[in-house]
């Protein structure tokens, strides 16, 4: 037997087998991008707007919508005009939800969801939060804690201003106000504040 037919001979026996048929890809639950120790910054005019830290981002694209998911939660945080610091939205898991035809854009926060207004010391809890950024708003109908310097309120679904500054809680219970505060005591923004601090 010669060369050439040792040669055909291996190669029609190499390719008598079948091979194997790769499973199917789902490209809308495989992430286009992934990145580990995520660090955004959003700023308009020069001035600082947002920041958003995660442990992992998960980016996925669809024909009309791309997503990205926290599965290791996510931090953001707001800053206002003056570039002070004024909110902070911290939970457990998150999806960011951007349709590339209608230019909507909405958050969803699960989990542990503690939302705090830095200026009015309010801090708010609950499980689910929704925040529409094309709206400029946060919502949620699921139960709320909210701790001010006025008292605390608990109630089921809260409405606000994406900055959380004028928060509505609906069907309120069992909460309670302040009745006397004292008005000469001096308030301190301890993440905003530069300086010293004065003596006691």
């Amino acid at each position: 037997m010669t060369a050439t037919a040792i040669a055909v001979a291996f190669i029609f026996f190499s390719c008598g087998k079948k091979l194997s048929v790769a499973d199917k890809l789902d490209l809308s639950k495989t992430p286009v991008q992934t990145v580990d120790s995520m660090f955004i910054v959003q700023t308009t005019d020069g001035g600082l707007q947002y920041r958003v830290e995660a442990g992992l981002m998960e980016r996925y694209s669809t024909d009309t919508t791309t997503y990205e998911k926290f599965p290791h939660g996510v931090e953001l945080y707001g800053y206002n005009e003056e570039g002070l610091l004024e909110t902070m939205i911290i939970a457990d898991d998150a999806l960011h939800e951007q349709n590339s035809k209608s230019k909507e854009e909405k958050w969803s926060a699960f989990g542990n969801v503690v939302i705090q207004n830095i200026l009015k010391r309010e801090t708010m809890e609950t499980d689910t939060i929704y925040w529409d950024r094309t709206k400029g708003e946060i919502y949620t109908d699921c139960y709320v804690r909210l701790y001010s310097p006025d008292g605390f309120m608990q109630g089921i679904g809260m409405r606000s201003d994406e900055r959380a500054r004028n928060s509505i809680i609906y069907k309120p219970f069992d909460s309670f106000g302040v009745v006397a505060r004292d008005t000469t005591a001096v308030v301190i923004d301890s993440v905003n504040f530069i300086g010293p601090f004065p003596k006691k």
